[in-house]
Formats: structure tokens, sequence, C-alpha cells
């Protein structure tokens, strides 16, 4: 964590304090909990006598302020485990708190606490030095949630109360303008006004029903990547939806990931699950026949739907769902390979995210957990060691997730930080010693002697339906030229140039444009206005001086009005905005076709 990053963590942890402090004199019987500091904030939980509202927030953030005015200490203080018990008696979950303190540590706890004013709070910090410097204009109470104690539902439902703490007014002023922006971006709210998905609870949560605008968008994403993937060197493979209970035994999953599958069902008197990954799969097509040196690096993809379970109160659009499609890969390699394998599967990946206009990316080289991990820890450092040469060598800032590894190896995550600065997972490229193993994957070596195949994981969108979630965001719904659902609509201005706004149409469908024909009788402004609301890129406008010269006027969501060209002009633009929807080889000599987002171009 960096200097400003500490420091802004001092501050927010001292703001919920001095919350707690403002809660307790306007409600002098609630009991306090926990109020940490989290990203971009704090909060803190209470059992209070009544439910909050929000007018509530308004006196609790005045109360907050009034309190900064006062400029007074931190001030830390040592104390036994009894005069603990005595300072919160009357707090029940502090108690709790401190038992559990106690029994850890065999009854003889370090106990600190932080008292600012009247108000005093089992901490171990740290805090800034005095609330003068906590920026009274820099706060702001958010909102209020429900949060069972501890997250045990079986436990008190208690009152969380959210705020956010800056160094300053602009600094808020820009988080809150982004949170603004954020809810105008919600792919949930884009997804129902540009008819991208839906749910149905009579369907089931988390499962997603892709309306024609979103299933367009989807097709198009995944053809072309599913193009590039064949251009550079992997082989498409399929799998069933369900297996057999042994095939997650040998693969481990029963072991390390059950509580994420769902319950099996019996099925001539076997038991089966749907699967939560396509990985035990693509090792039987591995093991279908002997495989020799010559045959490696293997590189098989899928796009397999794969099923999780997540609570009701967990799902979220596209990005947190129950049943999702992963564009899966698995390289087989030998030893001397791997370094190879493993760049070219980041630049493969950075290569089909950058397609799409993403550049910001951090890497995060997650090392061995601490618990629940197989190998040996030589191995580890070798792949770790492996996964670090690759993200230098493609320049990428990396951080190291310390613990994070999953239980068969560590991994590469790619984090985009998207057009307001937020950060989503992305592509996966993770080591496994587990499977190979498992499975006794073999191949005969060059002096024919049987050798166990390194392999490596590989999810380059992680899934298609978070992917479209973060496009949808990233965008604000107004996705670029060459993925739109619908990139031209041509607005008649009268029914006499119908005939030649159908010609357009068909000359530019011709090409590979998908384009719509708003023959409504309505308006010319209206119909301009509902493509803008669709966020549709370019609207061709057809009048008669167009229709008897063979013309169209154009404008671009973007770059505004154009004016007016020849058809054949504004088809070539077009294609050349379309041109980026076509796959390259990686290693293939001369530029590449650069990304053009969404306008038209000369």
């Amino acid at each position: 964590m960096s200097e400003q990053e500490n420091k802004l963590d001092r501050i927010r942890h001292s703001a919920s304090h001095v919350m707690a402090e403002a809660v307790i004199s306007l409600f002098p019987e609630a009991k306090v909990a926990i109020g940490p500091a989290i990203d971009d904030g704090f909060y803190y939980d209470f059992d209070l006598g009544r439910a909050l509202v929000p007018e509530d927030l308004e006196a609790i953030e005045a109360k907050m302020k009034a309190l900064l005015k006062e400029d007074r200490p931190f001030v830390a203080k040592d104390v036994s485990l009894e005069e603990a018990r005595k300072l919160f008696a009357d707090q029940p979950y502090k108690l709790e708190l401190i038992e559990d303190l106690a029994a850890k540590s065999d009854g003889a706890p370090k106990l600190s606490i932080y008292t600012q004013g009247s108000f005093t709070d089992l901490c171990r910090g740290p805090h800034v030095a005095s609330t003068a410097e906590i920026p009274a204009e820099g706060i702001k109470l958010m909102s209020i949630a429900g949060a069972y104690w501890r997250g045990d539902s079986n436990k008190a439902m208690l009152q969380r109360i959210y705020g956010t703490a800056w160094e300053n007014k602009a600094d808020l002023d820009t988080y809150l303008y982004r949170i603004e922006e954020a809810k105008k971006r919600d792919h949930r709210a884009l997804g129902k006004q540009l008819e991208l998905f839906t749910t149905n609870e009579q369907v089931g949560g988390g499962l997603i029903l892709w309306q024609p605008n979103g299933g367009m968008v989807r097709h198009i994403v995944e053809r072309f990547s599913k193009d590039a993937h064949l251009l550079n060197g992997y082989k498409f493979v399929y799998t069933p939806h369900i297996g057999k209970a042994n095939l997650w035994e040998t693969s481990g999953h029963l072991d390390f990931y059950r509580e994420s599958m769902y319950s099996p069902m019996q099925i001539d008197e076997e038991q089966f699950y749907v699967k939560p990954m396509n990985c035990p799969f693509h090792m039987h097509i591995y093991k279908a026949r002997p495989r020799s040196y010559r045959e490696l690096p293997l590189r098989m993809a899928e796009f397999g739907t794969v099923y999780r379970y997540e609570t009701s109160g967990s799902l979220h659009g596209l990005t947190r769902v129950r049943g999702f499609t992963q564009d899966d890969a698995h390289i087989f390699c030998r030893p001397e390979q791997i370094d190879a394998e493993i760049s070219k599967a980041l630049d493969f990946s950075l290569y089909i995210l950058r397609s799409f206009g993403l550049e910001d990316f951090t890497a995060y080289i997650s090392t061995r957990p601490k618990e629940k991990s197989i190998g040996v820890d030589e191995d580890w450092n070798r792949a770790t060691k492996a996964l670090e040469k690759a993200v230098e060598k493609a320049d990428l800032p990396y951080k190291h997730d310390i613990g994070g590894g999953a239980f068969y190896g560590p991994k590469i995550d790619l984090k985009l930080n998207d057009a307001l600065g937020r950060e989503w997972q992305l592509s996966t490229i993770q080591f496994d010693f587990n499977l190979p193993e498992r499975f006794d994957l073999n191949y005969v070596s060059e002096d024919g002697s049987p050798q166990r195949p390194l392999m490596v994981h590989r999810a380059l969108f992680g899934s298609v339906e978070r992917f479209i979630g973060m496009l949808t965001e990233h965008y604000a719904g107004a996705f670029p030229f060459w993925f739109a659902p619908v990139q031209t609509v041509v607005v008649p201005i009268t029914d006499d140039v119908l005939p030649y706004s159908r010609e357009v149409e068909e000359a530019l469908a011709d090409e590979g444009i998908r384009v719509e024909v708003d023959d409504r009788n309505d308006r010319m402004q209206s119909k301009i206005r509902d493509a803008q609301l669709r966020k549709i890129p370019v609207v061709a406008v057809i009048g008669r001086k167009e229709a008897e010269s063979g013309m169209v006027s154009v404008r671009d969501r973007d770059a505004g009005d154009k004016g007016q060209m020849p058809l054949t002009d504004f088809i070539q633009m077009a294609k050349n905005a379309n041109a980026i929807g076509t796959p390259q080889r990686l290693d293939r000599k001369g530029p590449r076709v650069p990304f053009v987002g969404s306008k038209l171009e000369s």
C-alpha cells in the first residue's frame, strides 16, 4: 500500500469512529459492532432501537462535522482483559469480540483501545493523530444496508451505515461524479433499455436469457475470439454439461470445490454433477490416445457453459450468475516449452482484449495459498518465476497477490481499469500441478520414455457473460461500430424515398454491415432520437436529394454530422470501421489493424 493509500485508509478508519460517536450521541441506546475502512470509504454496524431512514443520514453527517471541528486527539491505550470487559460492559457485540480474542490467546490477549472525545472503541488502529486531520468537506454518508452480525444469517441483523472520506472536496466531488456515472452505466439497466438480456424467476435466478441485440453482441464477440483462436494455434473441443461423480473425485473438485457445485443427480443408480469447470473433460480428451512429444504444445479450447452455486443475494446481472460460458483453454506442453507458451498465452490475451478497445491493465501474480494446496515449493517457485518473466516481457505493470493462487498452482490475473477507473477481473493464466498427475497424463518423449506434460489453464474473457457486462458498462452501452448489434439505421424522410432506402440497406448488408430501415410513419427527428436512445453508431438519412444523387447524409453517434457523401464512400468507411473485427495471426509480419472505436474515418 502506498503512502497516499495509507493516509486515506487512516482517515477513513478514523471517520468510522467519529460516525459511531455521532450515532451514539443521537441514539444513546445504540449497540456498536465493527467499523473498518474499506475501498473508497468506511462503514460501521449498529444495533438500534428503530430502522434508520435517509433523513437520519443527514443528521448523523451533520453531527460528525460538528464533532470534527473540536480537534480532539485519537488516544491509544493497551488494556487488560478485565479492563476491556468493564469498559464495554453495556456493549454485547464488543464483549463477544473480546471473549473470542481471549479464547484465541489462552485468556491473556493484548487488547488495545482508541478514544476520541467521548467515544472509546476496541481497535488496533491505525488512526490519524487528531480529528482535525479528517477533512469535514471530504466526508459524506452514502447509504444504509442490513448486515448480519459477523456475516452469519443465524445471528442478529444489524444496520450498516456506509460513508466515504477523501482528503478534500475536489476528490469527494470526483468520487460522487463517478458514482452517478456508474449508475448511468449499470449494465442491468442498460441491458433492459437496449434489449440485451433479461432474467426471469420462472426460469431461475442467475440464468441469463439473451435477447436478439445481446445475442448479436455475444455472437460477434465469440466469433471474433474463436476465429482468432484458430488462427493462433488452438484446436476446439466440445464436452458434456454433466459428468459422473468419480470424474470430480479424480479431479479433486469434490474435495476442494464442493461448496460451489450443485447437488448431484441420480441417473441409472449413479451420481452425476453438472460441471463447474471444463478441465476434467479435457484431460480425458488428451488421454483418448497415446501422445508423442512431437504433438506438443497441444492447445485445446472450448467455449463451455458451466454451472456454479451462488447465493441468491450475490447474483448481479451478467457479472455474478449461476450458469455462464467460459472461454477455456488448456495448454499441454513439455517443460522446455512452458516459458514460451505462457508468453504466447499472455500476448494472445492482450491482443484479444485490446481489439475491444481495452488498454489499462495490471497483472496480479498469485502465489501459493497457505492452506489447501498441492505440489512442492520448488515447482511453485519455478512456475511463479515463469509467470513473472512473461509479465515483464509483455511490459505490464504487476503486483503480487501473496497466497492468492488456486490449490493447484500459481496464476496471472489480468485486471482492467475501465472508463471510470474501476477494476475488473478478466483473463487468467494458471499453472496446474494437479490434473496431469491425478489423471495420469503422459507423452512419449524423444527417447521413448513416458513423461508427464506440464499444463496451463487459460480463460481469456473469464466468462462471456461477465465480459459483455463489463463492455456494456465501460462503453455505457454505446458499443464501438464493429461489435454494435445494429451498426446503421437508415432513416427515410418521406415514403417516396423508401425504395432507395431499401437499396442502401441491401448494399450495406451485402458488405456485412448490420443495418435496419426505420420505415415507421413518424417524423425524421423522432426516428433520429430513437436511434440515439438505442445508441446506434450511425444514422443514414435519406431525402429526395440523396435518392436522386445516390448519396446519403451521415450522422455519426460520436463524431456528429458528417454531411452528404456518395453511398460508395459511406460503404467503404463502414467497412474500414468494421475491419477490427477481422482477427489476425500474432506472428504475422506487418501492421495490425488499429482499433478505431465507433467513429467513421475517411
